[in-house]
């Protein structure tokens, strides 16, 4: 979403995968930020924008390699302040007459070090107690600089690590500020907003008004329909919606079969108790678990699941005269994950059942409010509209629910213990006063069945997996550290509580490499 009244910042992505994150730091010092894949930027593009700056973001290929992404040229002459980024930096050195090698002793991943060369208005704060740790990802380096820029820091692996025409103000660094490996990363990029002369003025606040006031254009007198699972995404689309158009909207609340323990009737007293917004609960169990069954492969479990959300949301749609829109609590890293946002080229890490429009015989089209946001800021645009804690709070809960923590054929059987073993977990978590601690906690049933003994007899049931983890947008993660007594409390709770499993696991895999959920 794009407002004029903001001063715009336009991150063009190379195809990393932390592209996201950049925009994370500017938004966390109200910096309007705007991402765009290179292939989409035009200078024509860039004038429409009006950007007050420019970031170059990291990237996957070598600017060695003939047909590798670059910038439009003449973005060096618009005259606004530039910041290359790793492939960025790169990028920039290559357009204005540097030069980059590949081979090698020019790669460097990690955390490394970087030792100051001379002082530099963009590194204020920096090196006050030594050398800084940075993050690394690179394959190619720079091996000369293009005419005007100076070194401004050194690694061992990159003998150009800051680079800069102040001149112009263009900076280049070779690591991640972004990143959290980089702990001083986010005071380089403000110092960039301050040297570009942004005031800082985005926030939940504006974008709540500029959100409602774009809903309302966007549908005009049309009815929309609302997917609401319940969890703090839809639950924020679907107030917010409403504020913007009252009782245009319908929300529906598709019973999948895939829930947590009591969560249906959870989901519907809470709007039932707090909001006056028409509903329509479909329990479609029968449906999901039918189409589910003997599938073991967890894309086509996603896409299946996707498929049949949009079947049931167009045989309710058809029932709601007037609608034409349909509503999604999609948010970033949602279509980070899935494609680039806006069509980029980063790589795909798994289908997201909410993320890639409607097909066109359904005949409705998407409202997306959150489509740009990041968890935490949807949890603050929450607070904004009102909503109560018990809300915003509210653990993620992935759309395809219980089927992509249930690794392999799903059925109800092995669906009624994840419930019941789940319950008791979070009631630990809650009981020991950990649950606001954690961004995401749950439970996998395991595709094994293990032996055990209990009293005197021979056990032959499921193992399960808890998984805990603290995180600040759901990009990067890292396991709760529990304590040994609570996980020893939890799993002999289990064991004695659920019938059906007789193991139970703790998973330690911080986001990367794995992902949160196990599917």
């Amino acid at each position: 979403m794009t407002d004029t009244r903001h001063d715009t910042l336009l991150i063009i992505d190379f195809g990393s995968q932390v592209t996201q994150l950049i925009a994370r730091r500017l938004r966390e010092l109200n910096v309007f930020s705007q991402i765009m894949p290179y292939q989409a930027v035009t200078m024509a593009e860039i004038e429409r924008i009006a950007p007050k700056a420019i970031i170059f973001s990291g990237g996957p290929d070598s600017v060695t390699r003939d047909g590798s992404p670059r910038a439009p040229d003449g973005v060096f002459d618009y005259g606004v302040p530039i910041l290359g980024i790793c492939y960025g930096q790169q990028v920039m050195m290559t357009q204005l007459g540097g030069r980059v090698v590949s081979g090698e002793g020019t790669s460097e991943f990690g955390r490394a070090w970087v030792t100051p060369a001379a002082e530099l208005d963009l590194l204020e704060g920096w090196f006050s107690d030594g050398p800084e740790q940075v993050w690394m990802s690179h394959g190619d380096h720079v091996a000369e600089l293009a005419p005007g820029f100076s070194v401004y820091g050194t690694s061992p692996g990159a003998p150009f690590a800051i680079t800069a025409d102040a001149a112009r103000h263009f900076y280049a660094v070779q690591f991640h500020p972004e990143v959290h490996h980089t702990p001083r990363g986010a005071r380089l990029y403000e110092n960039f907003v301050r040297l570009a002369g942004f005031k800082g003025d985005w926030t939940m606040a504006s974008y709540r008004d500029e959100a409602i006031a774009n809903i309302r254009e966007t549908v005009g007198d049309a009815k929309v329909i609302c997917g609401l699972s319940g969890g703090v995404d839809s639950s924020v689309a679907a107030v917010l919606i409403h504020e913007a158009i009252g009782d245009q909207l319908t929300c529906v609340f598709v019973d999948h079969g895939l829930l947590r323990l009591n969560e249906a009737e959870e989901v519907t007293r809470m709007f039932g108790d707090h909001y006056n917004i028409p509903l329509i609960h479909a329990d479609e169990s029968e449906l999901f678990l039918g189409a589910l069954e003997g599938v073991s492969d967890p894309e086509e479990k996603r896409k299946t699941i996707g498929r049949l959300f949009i079947d049931v949301f167009q045989k309710h749609a058809d029932t709601i005269e007037g609608a034409q829109f349909l509503a999604q609590g999609t948010l970033y890293p949602d279509v980070i994950e899935s494609v680039s946002f806006s069509g980029g080229p980063s790589v795909t890490i798994k289908s997201h059942h909410n993320v890639g429009g409607l097909p066109e015989k359904m005949g409705l089209k998407l409202v997306e409010p959150l489509r740009a946001l990041f968890k935490d800021e949807v949890r603050a645009l929450g607070h904004e509209l009102g909503l109560p804690d018990s809300f915003i709070g509210r653990h993620p809960f992935p759309g395809p629910g219980l089927a992509i923590r249930c690794p392999g054929e799903i059925t109800r059987e092995k669906l009624e213990i994840l419930r019941k073993a789940d319950a008791v977990y979070i009631d630990q978590i809650r009981k020991h006063g950990l649950y606001d601690e954690i961004w995401q906690a749950f439970v996998a049933i395991l595709p094994v069945r293990t032996v055990g003994v209990m009293g005197d007899g021979r056990t032959y049931d499921f193992a399960c997996a808890l998984r805990a983890v603290t995180s600040v947008d759901g990009m990067t993660a890292d396991y709760y550290q529990f304590s040994h007594d609570f996980l020893g409390e939890t799993a002999t709770r289990i064991i004695n509580e659920v019938r059906g499993i007789n193991r139970v696991t703790y998973d330690i895999t911080s986001k990367p490499p794995g992902t949160i959920e196990w599917e």
